[in-house]
């Protein structure tokens, strides 16, 4: 839903890319560093607990997440290589950012997994763990799905839930944990997150399966 608001945010961040171009930074370079940058702030964040500084540092990280596209666009245009790095280390925040908030309830969410009890922290920690691994898994399959189609000559990009929606989902549902301290919110967050991803993994499916069909009657 948010890839509609890619356009107008490259132009606000059109002079940092500027910038960066008169550094000497190249495109991949801007790459390794958002995600070099963004991992650190989220294993920070599972370790310490901060969750409201930790949310806010990567929600900029995120904002600025298309910062390489731009630089790229002011030099080499783009390269092959460098969409495909930009795809793989995507893959690999979004598996750390799901990472912290896994290991948020066991280390911060009052779980007390030794005494073996079910009580309402331990309820909560346990579906919130099991949200984030089954989040975990929509998430890189939302994303298989889209280069699977593309592979064999057809498009899927739709979809509920793309990656920036996933990412506000998340940092929303941590900085409103932080402030209110009660980790059921961040539970419920990504139990909806984890709905959304099977949606859209299903809207991929179907609409590549509508496209295969669409061939075979011309």
């Amino acid at each position: 839903m948010l890839e509609k608001l890619r356009t107008p945010f490259k132009r606000l961040i059109a002079p940092v890319a500027k910038a960066l171009v008169a550094l000497g930074l190249s495109a991949n370079a801007v790459t390794v560093i958002g995600a070099f940058d963004t991992i650190i702030v989220v294993i920070v964040t599972a370790v310490t607990g901060w969750l409201v500084p930790g949310s806010l540092l990567i929600a900029v990280l995120a904002a600025f997440d298309a910062l390489d596209g731009s630089v790229a666009a002011l030099t080499t245009g783009g390269t092959k290589f460098g969409a495909f790095l930009d795809s793989t280390l995507d893959r690999v925040v979004d598996w750390a950012v799901l990472l912290a908030v896994a290991l948020y309830f066991p280390l911060h969410g009052g779980m007390s997994i030794a005494s073996g009890g079910m009580n309402s922290a331990n309820l909560i920690g346990w579906v919130g763990i099991g949200a984030t691994l089954y989040a975990m898994m929509t998430s890189f399959v939302t994303s298989y799905t889209r280069a699977r189609a593309e592979s064999v000559g057809y498009e899927a990009k739709n979809g509920i839930a793309t990656r920036s929606d996933r990412l506000v989902i998340i940092i929303v549902g941590m900085l409103v944990t932080g402030l209110t301290g009660m980790p059921i919110v961040l539970a419920g967050f990504i139990v909806v997150l984890a709905v959304l991803g099977t949606v859209t993994v299903f809207q991929r499916i179907f609409e590549v399966r509508r496209q295969m069909k669409d061939d075979n009657q011309n």
